[in-house]
């Protein structure tokens, strides 16, 4: 009796598991790529009701950052400015500004302004603004250098956009190696600050320099981010939690 099915039916199985198995890598690797938060969250860039260009409020007039966002430094969540804190300047810098009509709106009727939330985390995150700015780790570390960020007008309203991607990995790079990120705590709120800046014989007279070096650091001329960082860490006792409840509350 002749053979039902051709004999090159006999690799099917082996050409279709081999198929199926690049299948299900490249679906695996576009997944791994574009379905997490550093390709989704990075760039967002909404528009809000109000157009505010932090490069022209921070870097052209100075102004630090806890003017608008008064309870970094006192709570868990960093606070959007309220209407009063706008209309302190506002009321006579560009008063008749049609931007700021929303502000103007709001100050009349009490009704607060309608932001919308950029740098939102999982409602399963828990994030304490205070313990991190209090223990050396900048706006810079999780906004970017916002103060400087490029802006593009969409009809006309400045949007800025969200420039870390806020995920489990991006937080533990930071909890694995803090010492990469630490700066001088009067350098917090400076988001230009760079450890260039730091002059080392000031820098060891006042915060010191880790035991297991030999080297005075006072006399170099530049000091790293990771001796500055390393520093700090010892200095404070800062050991970051690698535990799952730390964040996970």
């Amino acid at each position: 009796m002749a053979n039902f099915f051709p004999r090159w039916t006999n690799w099917l199985p082996l050409k279709l598991a081999i198929c199926g198995f690049f299948v299900v890598c490249g679906l695996t690797a576009g997944t791994w790529y574009y379905v997490t938060p550093k390709y989704t969250k990075v760039g967002y860039q909404p528009i809000q009701p109000v157009s505010f260009p932090h490069d022209i409020h921070v870097t052209q007039l100075g102004m630090d950052c806890r003017y608008c966002h008064s309870f970094v430094e006192v709570a868990a969540h960093s606070n959007v400015p309220n209407t009063q804190t706008c209309m302190n300047c506002h009321s006579q810098v560009q008063k008749d500004n049609p931007k700021l009509e929303p502000v103007r709106v709001s100050w009349k009727t009490g009704n607060p302004i309608a932001w919308v939330w950029i740098h939102r985390l999982p409602d399963y995150v828990f994030y304490n603004h205070a313990a991190h700015v209090n223990r050396g780790i900048s706006c810079y570390s999780c906004h970017g250098e916002i103060n400087h960020m490029r802006v593009v007008e969409i009809n006309h309203m400045r949007v800025v956009e969200d420039a870390k991607p806020m995920s489990m990995a991006w937080c533990l790079e930071c909890h694995r190696h803090p010492e990469n990120f630490l700066r001088p705590d009067d350098q917090i709120f400076n988001l230009d600050w760079k450890p260039d800046d730091v002059k080392p014989a000031e820098f060891v007279a006042k915060y010191g320099q880790p035991q297991s070096v030999t080297e005075d650091w006072s006399k170099k001329k530049h000091l790293t981010q990771q001796e500055i960082g390393q520093t700090l860490k010892e200095s404070w006792h800062i050991a970051p939690s690698q535990n799952c409840q730390t964040c996970h509350r």
